[in-house]
C-alpha cells in the first residue's frame, strides 16, 4: 500500500493559486442573468443584425418629418410636370427615379416615394407600438390575476380570453373603423384614425399574452419567493405585482416584439382596405391599395411599400426570435 502523502502547510496555501493557474490573473466576476442574456444574444448574428435594422427603422420613424425637410421632400406635393398626362404614369424609366425622387414618384399625382414612405413609416410604428402596449398591459394584468387566484377568477377570465379569440377581429375591425372615420370623441382627421386603430388592433389581441403570463403565473405561484412573502404576510396586490410580475418581463418582452410586426402588417391590411389611415396622409398599406391600378405598367410604385412591410416584419421577428432563445434558452 502507498503511504499516505503528507501536505505541509506552505504546500496547503499553494493549492488554491494551483487551481486559479488558468485564469491568468484575472479578477473572477459574478454575471447577472441579465448580463448572460445578453450574452447569449451577442453570439446570434442574425438577431444582432434584425436589432440593428430594427432600431435604424425607429430612428428614420422618428426623425421623418426633419429628414424629409433636410431633403427638401414632401409626401404631398403634386409634381404633375412628372407626369406623362395620355397614361398619367411617371416620366422615365422605373417609376421616374431621379437624383430629386430616388425611390420615382407615383403615378397620377407625382408625389415623391421616398417622402411617402418616411411619412408612413411613423405611422406604422405609432400604431404597432401603441396597440401592442393596450394588449400588453391588459394580457398581462388579467393573465396574472387568473393564474395567481384560480378558482372562479381564473375561469372567467379564460372564458373572456376564448370569447375574444373567438372573434371575427378583421371584420369587426372594419366595421368600428368605418364607422368611425367621421369623427369621434372630439376627435378627427389623423389623430382618430391612430387613435381608433390602436384600440382596435390592441384591445382584441390581448388574450394571446394573456394565457401565456396565466400559464407562467400557474408555476410561479407555487413558488418558495410566494410562499415567503405569503409568510410575511404580503397581500394578493403586492404578490402581484412587486413578485411575480418582475418574474414575467422576460416572456412580455418577447411576445411584444414578436406582436409588432404582427399589429404592423394588421395596420397595412386595414389602410389598404380604404378603413385605415386615410390619404392623402401617407400610408404603406394605402401606398399597396393605390398601386393595385397600376402594378402592371408601373410595378415600381408597388415594390417600395411592399418592401418597406417585409423588412420591417422581418427585422422585428428575427429580433424576437432572438431575444426569446436569450432570454429562455430552453425554448431552443
Amino acid at each position: 500500500m502507498t503511504a499516505p502523502i503528507e501536505t505541509t502547510g506552505a504546500q496547503a496555501e499553494v493549492q488554491p493559486e494551483a487551481v486559479l493557474a488558468g485564469t491568468k490573473g484575472q479578477q473572477i466576476e459574478g454575471r447577472s442573468l441579465g448580463r448572460i442574456a445578453w450574452n447569449r444574444f451577442k453570439r446570434d448574428k442574425i438577431a444582432v443584425a434584425g436589432g440593428v435594422v430594427v432600431i435604424l427603422l425607429i430612428l428614420i420613424a422618428a426623425l421623418a418629418r426633419p429628414l424629409q425637410h433636410l431633403l427638401g421632400l414632401d409626401p404631398n406635393t403634386v409634381h404633375q410636370d412628372l407626369i406623362d398626362p395620355t397614361s398619367s404614369l411617371p416620366k422615365g424609366d422605373f417609376g421616374g427615379m431621379s437624383g430629386d425622387h430616388p425611390l420615382g414618384v407615383e403615378p397620377k399625382f407625382g408625389r415623391d416615394i421616398f417622402a411617402r414612405i418616411l411619412e408612413g413609416s411613423w405611422v406604422s410604428l405609432v400604431v404597432a407600438f401603441g396597440a401592442t402596449v393596450l394588449s400588453n398591459v391588459i394580457g398581462a394584468i388579467l393573465g396574472v390575476v387568473a393564474g395567481y387566484y384560480g378558482g372562479r377568477v381564473d375561469s372567467v377570465i379564460s372564458r373572456m380570453m376564448d370569447t375574444f379569440l373567438a372573434f371575427p377581429l378583421l371584420l369587426f375591425a372594419i366595421s368600428i373603423s368605418a364607422t368611425l372615420q367621421g369623427g369621434a370623441f372630439g376627435l378627427n382627421g389623423l389623430p382618430l384614425h391612430i387613435c381608433v386603430l390602436i384600440f382596435v388592433i390592441g384591445f382584441f389581441n390581448w388574450p394571446y399574452l394573456g394565457r401565456i403570463v396565466r400559464g407562467q403565473t400557474l408555476a410561479l405561484r407555487e413558488r418558495e419567493f410566494v410562499d415567503a412573502a405569503r409568510g410575511m404576510g404580503a397581500r394578493g396586490p403586492y404578490i402581484l405585482f412587486r413578485e411575480l410580475m418582475p418574474n414575467l418581463v422576460a416572456p412580455i418582452i418577447v411576445d411584444s416584439t414578436l406582436l409588432i410586426p404582427t399589429n404592423i402588417i394588421f395596420e397595412a391590411s386595414l389602410s389598404f382596405l380604404g378603413v385605415g389611415i386615410q390619404p392623402p396622409q401617407a400610408s404603406w398599406g394605402g401606398m399597396l391599395n393605390q398601386a393595385v391600378d397600376y402594378f402592371q405598367v408601373d410595378p415600381q410604385y408597388m415594390i417600395v411599400p411592399g418592401l418597406a412591410i417585409f423588412v420591417t416584419v422581418l427585422a422585428f421577428n428575427l429580433l424576437g426570435d432572438g431575444l426569446r432563445d436569450a432570454l429562455d434558452p430552453r425554448s431552443r
